[in-house]
């Protein structure tokens, strides 16, 4: 059954791998991000963690394991599977990649590549505390749903600002999940599991590459 469900999942996500769409963009500062999913008790579930309060940038933060492109790098992927494992200790070998989605910039104008992933249920994350101060996971489809998400504006900031308040029930604690990463979550929850949000995104769930290709287009206009 659980093999059943990650096939599924995996041919869901495939059909939106970018490939070299995206060849045509200009050299831009470049980061990636990881987004592991994994099977647990027959339902899909994404890691993510807390950023350690010593960064100088976005301290305290919910975000997926990732950071900014090496020149040792050979692409987006290999950024994505060395972050994650220098934040957590997620080797390479214990990671199957999926696909590569489009990528966004963020406020910070570096261009994210997202690269979604499975990796095993057992797997036990070791916080590199310089980096990271908390692992915990989320059920993928509480993304799509009106528990805990709100969704708001703010000047300067173009498109819709989405929020989440989630409770880790292993640990108790309450993480807000917000920005970029609320917007990736929403995304690789609708793509993966085939269903629409309970909410207003500000985008076609069902094919989402169009709006972010625009709005990437007209940043980089602005440059």
């Amino acid at each position: 059954m659980m093999d059943d469900i990650k096939e599924k999942i995996q041919d869901n996500l495939k059909q939106n791998e970018v490939g070299s769409t995206f060849s045509y963009l200009p050299v831009l500062p470049k980061a990636s991000v990881l987004i592991p999913l994994f099977v647990k008790k027959e339902e899909i579930h994404v890691l993510m963690t807390l950023r350690s309060l010593q960064l100088k940038s976005n301290a305290g933060e919910v975000c997926f394991p990732g950071g900014k492109y090496d020149p040792r790098d050979r692409d987006e992927i290999d950024t994505a599977l060395r972050e994650a494992e220098e934040e957590v200790g997620l080797t390479s070998d214990k990671v199957e990649v999926v696909c590569k989605l489009f990528p966004i910039i963020n406020k910070s104008g570096l261009l994210v590549t997202p690269v979604v992933a499975f990796i095993e249920d057992s797997f036990e994350a070791q916080p590199n505390p310089a980096e990271v101060s908390d692992v915990f996971s989320v059920p993928l489809e509480y993304f799509l749903g009106q528990a805990g998400h709100s969704c708001y504006t703010v000047p300067g900031l173009s498109g819709k600002i989405h929020s989440f308040l989630y409770q880790d029930l292993q640990s108790g604690k309450v993480h807000q999940i917000w920005g970029l990463t609320a917007v990736l979550a929403i995304v690789v929850a609708a793509l993966a599991l085939r269903k629409k949000p309970s909410f207003e995104t500000g985008f076609d769930t069902d094919d989402p590459l169009p709006h972010f290709q625009r709005n990437l287009n007209l940043r980089i206009s602005k440059l």
